[in-house]
């Protein structure tokens, strides 16, 4: 019973860390101030804190905003419940929860990819905010990390750079259209934290994941070629997938070449 209040307590901190990211989702691209209290998308009005409880007002208030009864979106009390579900997940099974410090990096490196993932989707922006923050809580968990020290962080400075270096030939030859300089920065951080190896994994399981998802949609929504699709998001996959299952990827390569 304990351990059941314990998992709920958790997913309540995470649904409610999820609520901030909807803010930062929503205001960071348009540059809003992100310490004004949250308001009505449609009329402004300063929402009362009794309709801000995580998951729940959403449908308490039946979907709809309670001053002018607009439809409001399914984003909110989804970012909300997923951030709680990853927070549960993270601190019950992961190798990070060994390490207090660690494992509140890894929620804040987590954290900062649902951002990202979501508003690369939905704007076709990156914050450069979202990046340093992501950036700072790389290198401090590089830093609490075993076997961490100078020689090891300028191995992961290279290894950004040299993971970002095909991003960025797409970027420099397609002339932004086909990458922004966000997801420059972004596969930099990506190798910084993996390594070049899984880095360059990550940018596989992205650049796969994301043809399949551009072949749906030219499929189901009659898209054209040319159509631009957010590439972050995959971006985000690739690196989540190598940070949890890196280990047991990159074993099974080595079984299946025998390297």
């Amino acid at each position: 019973m304990e351990k059941i209040f314990f998992e709920l307590f958790i997913f309540i901190i995470g649904a409610s860390i999820g609520s901030f990211l909807n803010v930062l989702i929503d205001r960071l691209p348009k540059e809003e101030n992100i310490n004004g209290r949250s308001h009505c998308d449609y009329c402004g009005k300063k929402l009362n804190w009794y309709d801000m409880f995580p998951v729940f007002s959403y449908f308490i208030l039946k979907g709809r905003s309670r001053c002018c009864n607009k439809k409001l979106s399914w984003q909110y009390p989804l970012i909300e419940f997923i951030t709680g579900v990853i927070f549960v997940v993270v601190i019950k099974d992961s190798p990070y929860v060994e390490s207090l410090t660690r494992t509140v990096l890894m929620l804040s490196i987590l954290s900062c990819f649902i951002v990202i993932f979501v508003s690369d989707l939905k704007y076709h922006l990156i914050s450069d905010y979202i990046l340093l923050a992501l950036f700072i809580f790389s290198i401090l968990l590089k830093f609490v990390t075993p076997l961490s020290g100078i020689h090891a962080l300028t191995i992961d400075i290279l290894s950004g750079l040299i993971v970002a270096l095909p991003i960025w030939l797409i970027y420099f030859v397609s002339k932004e259209r086909a990458m922004g300089l966000g997801d420059v920065y972004l596969a930099a951080i990506m190798g910084f934290l993996l390594g070049w190896q899984a880095g360059f994994l990550a940018l596989y399981i992205a650049f796969v994941t994301g043809a399949i998802f551009g072949l749906i949609i030219i499929i189901f929504k009659k898209k054209k070629l040319k159509s631009k699709i957010a590439f972050g998001p995959f971006l985000v996959i690739g690196t989540v997938v190598m940070l949890f299952w890196g280990e047991k990827i990159m074993e099974i390569i080595k079984r299946v070449y025998g390297f």
